[in-house]
């Protein structure tokens, strides 16, 4: 019995993570290449800058995902990326969808190879 719930708790987390990671690369990637700059920042720089602003994973994801669901210039920590390739545009997303993505943005290391890497 300690074996299945081991099991199903097991496949539960890696179906968490492949759900974020199919977000992030069936969305996100649009605009946001891994580790290029092109039409928005690249999502290693976003990562970075927010980590070094939320170190917290809770706090990193919570507002994240808040500013993602309605973007605003004024409270911004990458006021360069805004002057440069202007504000992001709301999206259509839930809330509770942008806590995944953005769960995954903190935790993937984007400098290797990880699911659903490509090379842009």
């Amino acid at each position: 019995m300690q074996k299945f719930l081991l099991l199903c708790s097991s496949v539960l987390t890696l179906n968490a993570a492949n759900m974020g990671s199919l977000l992030f690369h069936g969305n996100c990637t649009t605009c946001h290449f891994e580790q290029q700059e092109k039409s928005a920042p690249a999502m290693i720089e976003v990562q970075k800058r927010y980590k070094k602003a939320f170190a917290n994973k809770k706090e990193f994801v919570h507002y994240m995902s808040a500013w993602v669901l309605h973007p605003n210039a004024k409270s911004s920590i990458m006021q360069d990326a805004i002057e440069k390739h202007g504000l992001m545009p709301e999206l259509s997303f839930e809330k509770e969808t942008l806590s995944e993505i953005c769960g995954y943005i903190y935790d993937t290391n984007f400098t290797k190879k990880h699911a659903g890497h490509r090379i842009k």
